[in-house]
């Protein structure tokens, strides 16, 4: 523990690897070269009445106080009970004289006790969202249940000053408040059992805690700090921290900050580990992990220091051993130092979320650890590492100043993020990756309606209904629906994006350079909390940055895809005039359809002729279609000749193919993807040809290879052999071809003549040339190899032949690869290359004719061998389980596909085995998705309610969150759906899980209002009997009705005495139970 304590109250900078990299050292704010001492006793970071500022234009606090310092001193963390007992001590400013009133954050926790300087003090708990909707009628609609719980979460939302705890000044320090004088707040609080904000995971294996590996980390979504201690829980109210944590000499606690000292008790039992967080930070980025970590202090940074369980410090170290690049990487990029005085990395079980940034420190599954062996997750985790770095900057350090604000903090570190991918993995890599993300905020937009990025019109007002098409509120983030938080987040990226094509990457850098500079000089200012401000970033105000630096107005592009939702979709067609060598290309829009915008505003279309590569901007107007583009060549005959391409390069091109009349080789609409759109080109089959095979760009290549599906010719068969062919193609891009090539062969039929789709290929590169069924050796030093290795036997499993089978010639050849495969001289690991092997064999099934047979001696020969190979590899994953148990999540895959097309009994016990708590994540989830596609199938109600009961039961939040998404996407029956499983106990229960089953957690709930919206819509669920006629009903008993602590209207003021019930005698019943345990 030495070292873990010296390696972080070294008061200087880190070292050069960490801080001392900028890309232009003259331009770097001097504030930021000198060096980060570390302030003086806790008394002085007491502020200063006389230095005070009340009164600031460019942010309003909706609170009449200002929040200074925060204290948190957790006295007993108990493993066993899962319970926490401590005290919290707020020291705020008053800015208004009559503040009678202070409203706090706090769910869970049991208030024992209040005091403001020493006096104790009377409060009020109400909390709304507990229990959403007090009705007892059974309508049970959705629609009115979004809106109540909209008025629930504003209720107690901090952000417009309300919260859920409501506390009263003594009327002896009245005369204090007027001269605004400090005040003191302490509150003693129990949480026992949290149902969110902490998880406590206790392995049931025998042994002390320390031995068993028992650990608890604080997790959430969105400001949810409250439900573990109270606070003020606005990501804009800033303070500094000091943080106190009492925990057994085995354990190690970690929080944020810089660890001041540890002391042992007494008798050596207890220690208490003091951390000091001098930075301004909102509660919402205060953390905790407590646990028998093994530490680990970066070899490479000394101020960086890694935390994991036991045993798994070897995996630690080469999983986290190139952390220290990109902090260098973001330094020398932003020309600015990283913020805080230190960086902890702690890797925890049962995580909430792969990745989750707090303030100095961030807290990431232990499933992303890793040896050197292992060669698919390395791009995974070294991408939430770097993820996790960018949020430091911006998210944790600069935070938003409101909601509404979120897309900015988003799209910095996402952009921040995709420069990294860019210089880390390649412009490749980072092209495919841009395509990926918006290949799915388009379809997410088209399917749900659009996403809007700033629910507020430029007076800064709130829109009366931002999002009338969605099931929920877009006004707060815990009534968001996770899936549109994780578009929005795409979204707000590429939009960043667009602004860097707009201004330019060195103008982007130099706002970003501009913004950590004002935030950092105002970070210093320990007694002058008002320019505090500088440290929150708004939409407006990044807005005048980037004009002040730029010059540049970019209004218009804002106005278009920030303040509006919606993507833009061209359809486009053209034709070739000969006689006046010009293409008329024509471009329609459809923006009437749900989720997309018109588009007004110039498009760059990019022509690939015979002479080269030309690019032109159109202006797309109002109503105009047709554009003529001027060729610069002439259309010639020659069979042969070299065509230069756009990167400078010059290639033998066959032209037989193309028309002998057209110059025209083929064209790209918004190659850059400069805009948010979906295209739907029409060229003919030759031109894709020839874009897949001489485009030298990964999008064009994919975007052919998605097209030529619609064109089964030999030619294109020819085409996409080639690509597989070509070592120097990037190695998405032949991987995508694969698949590709196994729906062309389908397609062609008896036309295709040879041996099956790429079997000989495969052949030729993998297999021993004296004996081509034989495998080589495992060489995995080639990556591109490998996953080409490992793509193309799931894409040849889903051959066909004329009767829909999968070829006997492929069938014996996949077996053969599981039976010779040989990785005993290779370095890397081969547990991914056969879990695709098995995933291969998935593939190869086909219906069965006739019933499903039970016993194993009436099975298909070709089923009795999958199914042998199957059991094998589940055996022998028992006495050599593979990483993350990749072999298992692969084989109960299979078996689910078995008994989908009617070759083995449809039965899920075994599948329930498997998910129960106790294996490992990911069994549980591929167990879990066979039984949610089960309970589809068979429309089975008893496995239906058995997930919702492991909803409501499992202890892993992440597992619980899963079960719904999946439920959702793979629903069971849909709103429009008759089905035997929609019956009213399933209404009753879905409404009371997401009425008041959930109410601790707020992904969890958002999760079953989109399973409830999936399966019964917005208006009354039909499986609920009608109203009896001839009686009748008052219209209140017909709609939810509001919880009667829900305020129905926000009053954006300062409470008065006047106004507010009485709380003297409503002192919280909750301290007798608090002292009783």
């Amino acid at each position: 523990m030495a070292g873990f304590g010296s390696g972080l109250k070294e008061s200087s900078g880190c070292g050069a690897g960490l801080l001392g990299w900028w890309r232009n050292e003259e331009q770097v704010d001097p504030g930021l070269r000198a060096p980060r001492g570390r302030l003086g006793p806790l008394s002085s970071l007491k502020p200063s009445n006389r230095n005070r500022k009340v009164g600031d234009q460019a942010f309003k606090s909706p609170r009449p106080y200002k929040l200074t310092h925060q204290l948190l001193c957790i006295d007993n963390l108990n493993f066993e009970r899962k319970s926490v007992v401590g005290f919290v001590e707020l020291t705020v400013l008053p800015t208004v004289a009559n503040l009678h009133r202070i409203t706090l954050n706090s769910k869970q926790c049991r208030i024992a006790r209040i005091c403001i300087n020493d006096l104790e003090a009377a409060f009020s708990y109400k909390d709304p969202t507990l229990e959403v909707c007090h009705s007892e009628s059974k309508r049970r609609d959705l629609n009115s249940f979004s809106h109540t719980y909209a008025a629930a979460v504003t209720a107690v939302d901090p952000e417009v000053g309300n919260g859920e705890l409501c506390i009263k000044v003594p009327s002896e320090l009245w005369e204090d408040v007027a001269q605004l004088k400090a005040l003191k707040i302490h509150i003693t609080f129990l949480l026992d059992q949290p149902k969110g904000g902490l998880h406590f995971v206790v392995p049931r294996v025998e042994g002390t805690m320390a031995e068993r590996g028992a650990h608890v980390f604080s997790c959430g979504y969105q400001n949810s700090t409250r439900c573990w201690f109270p606070c003020v829980d606005s990501s804009s109210e800033l303070c500094t921290w000091k943080l106190e944590f009492t925990v057994d000499a085995t354990m190690v606690a970690v929080s944020n900050g810089d660890l001041v000292e540890t002391v042992y008790s007494h008798g050596m039992r207890k220690k208490t580990f003091h951390y000091m967080l001098t930075t301004p930070t909102a509660a919402s980025n205060i953390s905790l992990a407590v646990g028998p970590f093994e530490i680990l202090e970066d070899p490479h940074m000394r101020d960086v220091t890694h935390f994991c369980l036991p045993p798994l410090l070897p995996l630690l170290k080469h999983t986290t051993s190139s952390l220290h690049q990109v902090f260098e990487f973001y330094e020398d990029v932003l020309s600015c130092r990283y913020p805080y005085s230190c960086f902890k990395t702690v890797f925890v079980d049962e995580a909430y979320v792969e990745v989750a940034a707090y303030a100095s420190m961030s807290i990431f599954s232990t499933n992303l650890l890793h040896s050197a062996r292992i060669i698919d997750e390395t791009p995974l985790t070294r991408r939430c590492l770097a993820q996790s770095v960018a949020q430091q900057f911006f998210g944790c350090f600069l935070a938003r100043m409101s909601w509404s604000d979120e897309w900015v903090l988003k799209g910095i570190s996402g952009y921040l993020y995709g420069l990294w991918v860019r210089n880390t993995f390649g412009f490749n890599e980072y092209r495919h990756w841009i395509k990926e993300e918006l290949d799915k905020v388009v379809a997410y937009e088209l399917k749900t309606g659009g996403v809007l990025l700033h629910p507020l019109l430029h007076g800064g007002t709130e829109k009366d209904n931002p999002a009338p098409h969605l099931h929920f509120s877009i006004k707060h983030p815990h009534t968001l629906s996770w899936e549109y938080y994780a578009i929005f987040q795409r979204k707000a990226h590429l939009v960043m994006r667009l602004i860097e094509d707009r201004i330019g990457m060195e103008f982007m850098l130099q706002v970003f350079h501009k913004l950590l500079s004002l935030a950092k000089a105002a970070s210093a200012q320990k007694f002058h909390s008002h320019r505090w401000r500088r440290m929150l970033l708004s939409t407006s105000g990044f807005l005048k940055s980037i004009s002040n630096v730029s010059g540049k107005n970019i209004q218009p592009s804002i106005k278009r895809w920030v303040d509006q939702s919606g993507v833009v979709k061209f359809y486009g067609t053209f034709a070739f005039n000969r006689r006046r060598n010009v293409l008329e290309l024509e471009i329609k829009q459809d923006y009437t359809s749900p989720g997309t915008q018109k588009y007004v505003g110039p498009l760059q279309v990019t022509v690939q002729e015979l002479d080269g590569s030309f690019s032109h901007t159109l202006q797309i107007e109002e109503n105009s279609l047709k554009h003529d583009i001027p060729c610069h060549s002439q259309s010639r005959r020659h069979k042969k000749r070299k065509i230069p391409l756009p990167n400078g390069e010059e290639v033998d091109m066959d032209l037989s193919a193309m028309d002998a009349d057209s110059p025209l080789l083929w064209i790209r609409i918004d190659p850059d993807m400069s805009l948010l759109r979906k295209v739907e080109f029409k060229q003919s089959d030759f031109m894709w040809q020839y874009q897949l095979l001489y485009a030298r760009d990964v999008v064009a290549q994919q975007d052919s290879i998605l097209a030529l599906e619609k064109f089964p010719t030999p030619m294109s068969r020819l085409a996409l052999t080639d690509i597989l062919e070509q070592e120097q193609c990037f190695y998405r891009v032949r991987m995508s071809a694969c698949f590709c090539l196994a729906k062309i062969a389908n397609s062609m039929g008896s036309i295709w003549t040879g041996p099956p789709a790429m079997k000989s290929l495969f052949t030729r590169m993998f297999c021993c040339k004296t004996c081509p069924n034989i495998v080589k050796t495992n060489n995995f030093r080639n990556f591109q190899s490998y996953f080409l290795q490992k793509t193309m036997p799931v894409a040849m499993a889903l051959l066909r032949d004329v009767h829909n089978l999968c070829p006997k010639e492929v069938f014996t050849f996949l077996l053969d690869l599981i039976k010779y495969n040989d990785n005993r001289k290779n370095q890397f690991s081969d547990n991914y290359y056969r879990a695709e092997l098995i995933a291969a064999l998935a593939n190869s099934v086909t219906p069965a004719v006739g019933f499903p047979l039970s016993t194993g001696q009436n099975l298909n020969p070709d089923v009795q061998l999958i199914l042998e190979e199957i059991t094998r590899c589940l055996n022998m994953e028992k006495l050599l389980p593979s990483y993350r148990y990749t072999i298992t999540v692969s084989c109960l895959r299979a078996i689910r596909v078995l008994q989908k097309n009617g070759h083995v009994p449809s039965d899920p016990a075994l599948f329930k085995s498997y998910a129960e708590y106790g294996h490992f994540v990911d069994i549980r989830l591929a167990a879990l998705e066979a039984l949610v596609d089960y309970t589809k199938v068979d429309r089975n109600y008893e496995v239906l309610q058995w997930l919702l009961t492991m909803v409501q039961n499992d202890p892993v939040p992440y597992v619980k969150h899963k079960i719904l998404r999946m439920l959702t996407e793979n629903p069971p029956f849909t709103k429009n759906m008759a089905s035997p499983l929609g019956n009213e106990a399933l209404v009753d229960q879905l409404w009371k899980l997401m009425n008041s089953g959930t109410s601790h957690d707020w992904r969890l709930r958002c999760g079953a209002v989109d399973l409830y919206f999936t399966l019964f819509g917005l208006g009354r669920p039909s499986p609920l009997p009608l109203p009896e006629l001839g009686i009748s009903s008052s219209s209140k008993e017909k709609e939810a009705v509001l919880n009667p602590t829900i305020i129905p209207e926000v009053v954006n003021r300062h409470p008065t005495t006047q106004d507010e019930i009485d709380t003297d005698t409503v002192h919280d019943t909750q301290a007798s139970s608090f002292s009783s345990a």
